[in-house]
């Protein structure tokens, strides 16, 4: 898959051979089985536009209160379904639950696709208009850097029974 270079070099991340790049924070204590293609993942996750200043449009422990309260859930997605972000799906296989990683993405076919606005065909949307907001601004302008962080945790994995259904991991 071909994905442009990044504006900018980050040297402590390992590149992969599909275009993005990863860090792994935390290996998981919990064991457990490694996500593979047809295994529904459920994680946790923060996004930054990181070509861009930094600027989170998805993030954890946040002010409280007021408008600022919400009730996150999970993410979840079956690996392969193409519903997710492709270079966060890539950067998810293989990760056991409790495992975390930042993920860098390039602008270009690993990203949100640019017919995708709203984000509902692939994942993972921003819970809030701000984040949405920032998002979008970032993707949608081609005079910045759209390079992308991601920060998943891997909270389960659940395999596949092979009848349209699932196995609830540990």
């Amino acid at each position: 898959m071909y994905a442009p270079k990044f504006v900018q070099q980050y040297e402590d991340f390992t590149p992969t051979s599909e275009g993005w790049s990863y860090k792994e924070v935390k290996k998981g204590t919990k064991g457990g089985d490694a996500a593979n293609d047809g295994d529904r993942v459920v994680f946790d996750w923060s996004g930054y536009t990181i070509g861009y200043f930094g600027r989170p449009f998805e993030a954890k422990g946040g002010p409280q209160g007021g408008a600022f309260d919400k009730d996150l859930d999970y993410f979840r997605t079956v690996l392969g379904s193409k519903q997710m972000v492709p270079g966060v799906e890539c950067a998810l296989k293989g990760m056991h639950p409790g495992d975390i990683r930042q993920v860098i993405v390039p602008y270009g076919p690993l990203s949100y696709p640019p017919e995708d606005k709203e984000h509902d065909l692939v994942g993972p949307k921003p819970t809030t208009f701000s984040g949405m907001r920032a998002l979008n601004f970032v993707l949608e302008n081609p005079r910045v850097d759209r390079t992308l962080l991601f920060n998943v945790k891997v909270i389960r994995v659940d395999k596949s029974d092979g009848k349209g259904g699932f196995v609830r991991g540990s």
